[in-house]
């Protein structure tokens, strides 16, 4: 018998997520030290359970429809460190993604969330401009039957990895690729507007949908391919693949390069936790540096965030920085050197916060030699 039988009036959407409700709410907070967020900012409201509490009496009615009860749920990485600290493996990351809907639905949205949803179209418009540029730079073909998806990230942001990804990608593939133009819509969906995510994934899945194989190379836009669009009816056709993947199967090409510092990985979230890749990584950076990489004391499936996924940056900017304070804190304590990692948001926040840091693509492009 559950603790609970009456029917959540408020926010009827979230009786899909009653059995991960639950558990949090009866839960003795055993994973409380695992969330990044309440770990750089200790309020009890903060920890999965708080966040999970409030999404919880929010459905119920138990609680008034405000603000303060609300925000929570924007309030998460997606990091899921508090799913792989729970015995039951509970999915808060993607309950919290069901309580933001539910809770936009009904007017209860932070404005900086609300911002991200308005200004989409323009975000599109821009990342699909990017792209277009940088297929240019990249000598792209619109008619090859392999798509490389940079990232939104990468393209407006960190654009000197967005052409090492689509470079590396062609030279694995040995032939020209195709980038595809615009955004996946995962911040859509980090926001709090699911419908709006699913129109733009059915859009993104017809217009990709002459691909033999799309290549990606952000851990979050994989999740959103992979997972995400399956989550909302969406079927892509093409095989989703991530690059790290990719190099990893053609090790032998890779040439050993070495290299004048420390190099120390860093696990993103989503690429470690959330897909499960932990070794494709180490092994391709263990053969272009011609030994292991340095690691950080946390790691695998239980490494650090680095604060900057779900949104986090939009709605608690002080906190997604002080998440990725830490981690490069960390770096120096444990000798310092340049920082690696598969996940353009994680780039940004190292970068941001004064860390010398490349992506895994830059190193690939490097140890494969020219043909």
């Amino acid at each position: 018998m559950r603790p609970d039988q009456r029917p959540m009036r408020r926010l009827p959407t979230l009786e899909a997520r009653r059995d991960a409700l639950e558990k949090c709410v009866f839960c003795p907070k055993l994973c409380r030290t695992a969330c990044p967020v309440s770990n750089e900012q200790p309020r009890e409201t903060l920890t999965p359970w708080g966040k999970m509490s409030m999404a919880y009496f929010s459905a119920h009615g138990d609680v008034d429809a405000t603000d303060s009860f609300a925000q929570p749920a924007w309030a998460c990485t997606g990091c899921h460190a508090c799913k792989s600290a729970c015995d039951h493996g509970n999915d808060v990351a993607g309950t919290l993604l069901d309580a933001r809907s539910a809770l936009s639905k009904t007017g209860l949205i932070p404005p900086e969330a609300a911002r991200v949803i308005s200004d989409f179209e323009s975000h599109e418009t821009k990342t699909t401009a990017a792209t277009k540029r940088l297929a240019q730079e990249t000598d792209a073909r619109a008619d090859a039957k392999t798509l490389v998806l940079p990232g939104c990230g990468y393209v407006n942001k960190a654009n000197d990895s967005a052409r090492d990804i689509v470079n590396a990608t062609a030279r694995l593939a040995r032939e020209p690729v195709a980038v595809m133009p615009g955004c996946c819509g995962l911040p859509l969906l980090y926001a709090g507007d699911h419908a709006a995510f699913a129109v733009h994934a059915e859009r993104v899945a017809t217009s990709i949908q002459h691909a033999e194989r799309v290549v990606v190379a952000d851990a979050g836009c994989a999740m959103a391919l992979r997972r995400h669009y399956a989550a909302s009816s969406v079927t892509v056709k093409p095989q989703i693949e991530l690059l790290i993947e990719v190099a990893a199967r053609e090790l032998g090409r890779l040439e050993t390069i070495g290299a004048n510092e420390t190099i120390r990985y860093h696990d993103p979230c989503q690429l470690s936790r959330g897909l499960g890749v932990t070794e494709a990584p180490r092994t391709v950076l263990s053969r272009i540096l011609g030994k292991a990489p340095a690691e950080f004391d946390q790691r695998r499936e239980r490494g650090a965030c680095a604060g900057s996924g779900g949104l986090l940056p939009v709605t608690m900017p002080a906190v997604s920085k002080g998440i990725s304070r830490s981690r490069v804190d960390e770096h120096a304590r444990l000798g310092g050197g340049r920082i690696v990692t598969a996940c353009a948001s994680s780039l940004r926040a190292f970068r941001k916060s004064g860390a010398e840091a490349d992506d895994i693509a830059t190193w690939i492009l490097r140890a494969l030699p020219e043909t």
